[in-house]
């Protein structure tokens, strides 16, 4: 029996357990730590957007992927 860690709403993942909550909440934790740190030391609003780009897309694709091999294929 698999457990169902996300359930698929339209294109995103909702996290339905306590270890997909924890997956959520610690790529978010990451973002925001990663904007903070970038944020600190641009000079405008285009600069920040280009430095946490990298970051971001990588840890919202590591979610989807986890969460995508983690939810009911249904």
């Amino acid at each position: 029996m698999k457990t169902v860690w996300f359930k698929r709403i339209g294109w995103f993942y909702l996290p339905v357990s306590v270890p997909g909550a924890i997956i959520t909440v610690a790529a978010l934790a990451f973002c925001l730590q990663v904007f903070l740190a970038i944020d600190r030391k641009s000079h405008s609003a285009s600069d920040t957007l280009y430095d946490v780009f990298p970051y971001f897309a990588c840890a919202f694709l590591l979610v989807d992927w986890i969460a995508r091999r983690a939810s009911d294929k249904s």
